[in-house]
């Protein structure tokens, strides 16, 4: 069970009213003992999902019934401590709501948790929960995961079902979570994902691009989690080169904004919302995207997921550092770098626009900050994701590095 944490849960993202009345599971199941939390834009029966913006929930009706994964979890045993605060409308990385404030950082006071499944990271990272649902469109799930040093999913494309969650991009959203023991991770897998026989995953393709990238720091920080793949008996193969993730995340980033405001422009248009002045903008210029532009970024996301899929053949995974540097400082997002932003697309579009599964490992440390392997496999390859994470979790005893663990 989730430890009780020091401060406050609203300190960790936790809507308090939630706090104060969660929901027991509807039987005993594989998940029974467990505690969860969902992010704000799960349908919550009886709630008004209020996706991060008070204009949201001023313009939509409760619920009238929980999202299906949701759902799934209370019938498996869970029990529902509460929602949990997101970024507006789930569009950034960073965690900070203007409105609602940012949810604390536990394993790194004074950056930002991640967005924009922030609420959930904090929750699960501050121990008020053992495991939360986030949603990772661009890396809400994969970002949070690596800055808050927590084992994190996003499962491949459409394996669970995103009906009763307000969406961003739809050729992009999945439904993911956090948990603090690899354990927990691949037990709420077992209820989440389809099943299916686990095959082993047998060669590992490090992309030589994103470790190149990143930060000084985070790759030599990482090479103990490599060593530990290779001691699991995996292979190998020669590191990745000249994938171009420049190009590749920014045709991410213009498929993703036509899909943005094709699901929200209308709504943008006619509410005028109170919003952060960069996500705002970034509707605004999601407005802009042509027909021209998203086709010339089709034809890069085409050939990208091609040469992926080559990479991967029927037994590889892909390896990269999660984010290409720790958690940025709170306040440094206020008026966000454009070019930090696509540096941190560059490390989460090759899942994204291959509809890929990847974890992320809190398996790394920078001058006492958690730092995040991820590892992408083939599509409906979940499962077996999930149990090569599982043998790295019980490699380094299974639970994320306590506070005081910076090794």
């Amino acid at each position: 069970m989730a430890r009780a944490p020091v401060e406050s849960p609203e300190r960790f993202g936790l809507d308090p009213s939630f706090a104060r009345d969660p929901r027991d599971p509807c039987s005993d199941g594989p998940l029974s003992g467990l505690s969860f939390a969902a992010k704000e834009v799960f349908d919550l029966a009886g709630h008004v999902t209020r996706s991060g913006n008070p204009d949201w929930l001023r313009t939509h009706a409760p619920a009238t019934a929980d999202a299906p994964a949701v759902a799934r979890l209370l019938e498996a045993g869970a029990r529902l401590r509460g929602r949990t605060l997101s970024d507006e409308l789930a569009f950034s990385l960073a965690g900070e709501n203007l409105h609602y404030g940012t949810p604390l950082n536990p394993r790194a006071p004074g950056r930002v948790p991640g967005g924009s499944s922030s609420g959930s990271a904090s929750a699960v990272a501050g121990g008020c929960v053992d495991f939360a649902l986030g949603t990772d469109t661009s890396g809400s799930v994969r970002i949070p995961a690596s800055y808050c040093g927590l084992y994190g999913l996003r499962p491949t494309h459409g394996a669970i079902d995103a009906r009763g969650v307000t969406p961003l991009a739809p050729a992009f959203d999945t439904v993911g979570w956090f948990a603090a023991t690899g354990a927990v991770l691949e037990r709420v897998g077992a209820v989440l994902l389809p099943p299916g026989e686990i095959r082993p995953l047998r060669r590992i393709v490090p992309i030589a691009d994103a470790f190149d990238d990143a930060a000084p720091g985070v790759a030599a920080a990482l090479r103990p989690a490599l060593r530990r793949l290779a001691a699991l008996g995996l292979a190998f193969d020669a590191p990745a080169q000249g994938l171009a993730l420049a190009a590749a995340a920014q045709a991410y980033r213009v498929l993703q904004s036509a899909e943005v405001w094709r699901t929200h422009g209308e709504w943008f248009e006619r509410t005028r919302p109170s919003m952060a002045p960069e996500i705002a903008a970034r509707l605004r210029a999601a407005s802009q995207v042509t027909a021209r532009e998203v086709d010339a970024a089709q034809r890069e996301a085409d050939a990208l997921r091609a040469r992926i899929d080559d990479l991967l053949a029927h037994d590889g995974v892909l390896c990269l550092p999660t984010a290409p540097d720790v958690a940025p400082l709170l306040g440094a997002s206020a008026q966000p770098d454009a070019q930090t932003r696509m540096r941190v697309l560059a490390h989460t579009c090759i899942a994204g626009l291959c509809g890929l599964p990847q974890v992320s490992l809190p398996l790394g440390w920078v001058d006492g900050l958690p730092v995040g392997l991820g590892l992408i496999a083939g599509r409906g390859r979940d499962r077996d994701l999930l149990a090569l994470a599982g043998s790295m979790a019980s490699d380094v005893g299974n639970k994320a590095p306590s506070f005081g663990d910076r090794g």
